[in-house]
């Protein structure tokens, strides 16, 4: 007989995607060039993968890290891991080696699965300069070590994972100092899968465009997808002619852009236009977005846009930004976030964690059961982060009276100019209002006068002609001088960090690098 514990067993990410495959053996689940795998097939290598890494010596608190590029197997490799009750550790295809053999070490790594095809020099010099010694294993390749070289099963997709697991173990860089690993257990991919399905209005007839990284951000939509029954197409990476014709190509109904895709694709089709009339959901999200720019992606897509916010320790789905509220008659929306799901608490509180009135700027922060455990053998960050029974999220925010949150920036972006505060995303947008601006990013830089001066980084649209000079007086116009760039810089583009967000450490490094502290 069955212990009474199993009764009220919560299902495991893991059980999610197995059972999805289930419900739909016959539909396809991933389009790529290479060919499609249906529902079944998928299903049928998740086990095998499985049964194979277990046969390898993979087992319950493993750590298992991945290097792999969009493709079908590496997706069945990371819920095979989950299965088994591993912990999965994604490594960013543009990493570097440097980078990865620090998160394999902090990570506790055992196993490195790498693309056979790609990546097996590198995951050999990565095992190599591990203390750990971590087996490698191949998707793909050919080699002794490929995991899909075991036999086919008809066995189920293994169960030995509990909701109280942790499932994921991903970092997070921040702007300084080491990467925090964030502890995602079960019962947080879980709640991540029930809101995005609840949230993110996806089409019925779900054909979706994948070409975010596959180990990354794009592992948390899949499911989604599966879970209604939809097909992922999948590309290596993002270009926007590609972008254009494999919508075209697959009458892509759904898709994922982070805020700078978009840029690029709203420059693009400016140029050469194409028709993606079959996109009925635009999901955004990852980095605030300027509602100039929105709006014109608005005028451009129609009303399919649906934006998530979330971060690392609480994943995509705080809030959501529905179709109705993109809505051009309220301007104002297109700046918020959203409004919080029903299953999570959210409130803006002050340094003393009370709680803020309407209107009135603070710290977002979120509880529920989608947050984290914690750091990853950081018990004091841990601590600080989650203190009062609250995830701090570093987000400086503001409820409005219909509850629609407002990010106004980071706290650690923060710039203190002459005794004032100043919340960069407020420039950015005031720069962002001129029709000749594709991009804008603003950072503070040690000045002898100010303490840190406002600094502005602007890439143009084709052809603009826009001064400095007069983007700096719009900026005095609109926000007053305070908010007024000291300075003003054109570059071709802003650089990203591999997640494609605007990457200010790389913006701040030429002015700080020398100095012992961020602030001045």
């Amino acid at each position: 007989m069955a212990p009474m514990t199993d009764l009220y067993r919560r299902p495991t990410f893991a059980d999610m995607v197995s059972r999805s495959l289930q419900n739909h053996p016959d539909r396809v689940a991933f389009i790529t060039p290479a060919g499609d795998l249906s529902y079944e097939q998928l299903r049928r290598l998740i086990a095998r993968i499985a049964f194979a890494m277990r046969d390898a010596g993979v087992r319950s608190g493993d750590g298992v890290a991945m290097l792999a590029p969009n493709r079908p197997e590496a997706f069945a490799t990371l819920i095979a891991a989950m299965s088994l009750g591993a912990r999965y550790t994604p490594l960013h295809p543009m990493g570097s080696l440097a980078d990865h053999v620090t998160v394999c070490a902090d990570a506790d790594i055992t196993t490195i699965v790498a693309d056979g095809s790609r990546y097996a020099e590198h995951g050999a010099a990565l095992a190599a300069e591990l203390d750990a010694g971590p087996r490698v294993l191949h998707i793909g390749g050919g080699s002794p070590s490929d995991v899909l070289a075991g036999p086919d099963t008809d066995e189920p997709i293994p169960a030995l994972a509990s909701e109280s697991d942790i499932g994921l173990l991903g970092y997070t860089g921040g702007t300084t100092g080491r990467p925090k690993g964030v502890m995602l257990p079960h019962r947080s991919l879980v709640a991540h899968l029930y809101l995005s399905v609840a949230h993110w209005q996806l089409p019925a007839e779900l054909r979706f465009l994948g070409s975010t990284p596959l180990t990354h951000a794009l592992a948390g939509i899949v499911p989604p997808v599966f879970h209604q029954g939809g097909s992922v197409v999948l590309t290596q990476g993002f270009d926007p002619a590609e972008f254009c014709e494999t919508v075209q190509r697959h009458r892509i109904t759904a898709t994922f852009l982070v805020p700078s895709m978009i840029y690029v694709l709203l420059d693009h089709i400016a140029e050469h236009p194409a028709d993606l009339s079959s996109l009925q959901t635009i999901l955004y999200g990852a980095a605030p977005m300027s509602p100039d720019r929105l709006e014109q992606a608005l005028d451009v897509f129609g009303p399919v846009f649906v934006q998530f916010f979330g971060q690392s320790e609480a994943p995509n789905t705080v809030t959501c930004l529905s179709k109705e509220d993109h809505d051009l008659r309220r301007p104002k929306l297109l700046a918020s976030c959203g409004k919080p799901h029903p299953m999570l608490d959210v409130a803006v509180l002050d340094d003393e964690d009370r709680p803020c009135g309407t209107g009135e700027r603070g710290e977002v922060c979120v509880r529920g059961p989608l947050v984290m455990d914690g750091y990853w053998k950081q018990p004091e960050l841990t601590a600080e982060t989650l203190r009062n029974g609250w995830l701090h999220t570093g987000d400086v925010g503001y409820l409005d009276e219909e509850n629609y949150l407002y990010l106004t920036d980071r706290k650690k972006d923060m710039v203190i100019t002459g005794g004032f505060n100043v919340y960069p995303r407020e420039v950015e947008d005031a720069v962002a209002t001129h029709p000749q601006v594709a991009a804008a990013a603003v950072i503070g830089v040690p000045d002898p006068k100010w303490g840190e001066a406002v600094t502005a980084f602007v890439v143009r649209t084709p052809g603009a002609t826009v001064t400095p000079e007069e983007l700096i007086a719009l900026v005095r116009e609109l926000k007053g001088p305070v908010h007024a760039p000291k300075s003003l810089e054109f570059l071709d583009a802003l650089p990203l960090t591999l997640l494609g967000k605007v990457d200010k450490k790389q913006l701040r490094a030429r002015f700080w690098d020398e100095r012992d502290r961020a602030v001045n």
